[in-house]
């Protein structure tokens, strides 16, 4: 089990190196915020999903709240940094 953690782990790693990739290549504000806003939440899901198959229940239990509280403020997080954007240029 733990070369599948092994794996997930790197996926993971390889996921958030192609969103910092994005935010750097990028050129608007409104694609570099899509990247961030898409790959890495993936990549901290999958990431933590690697270190679950590594920790005991009770760390297993911890990654799970993180991943759920990404999963729930990071859509509000990316809305309110866009309208923030898109108000700072009028």
């Amino acid at each position: 089990m733990t070369i599948v953690g092994n794996v997930l782990i790197v996926v993971g790693v390889g996921l958030a190196v192609i969103a910092g990739l994005g935010l750097v290549r990028l050129r608007t504000t409104e694609a570099r915020q899509h990247a961030a806003g898409k790959a890495s939440p993936i990549a901290f899901m999958v990431t933590a999903a690697g270190a679950a198959f590594h920790t005991d229940w009770a760390g297993r239990g911890a990654l799970f709240v993180a991943v759920v509280m990404m999963t729930v403020t990071l859509p509000l997080g990316m809305h309110l940094l866009f309208r923030a954007a898109v108000r700072s240029k009028r």
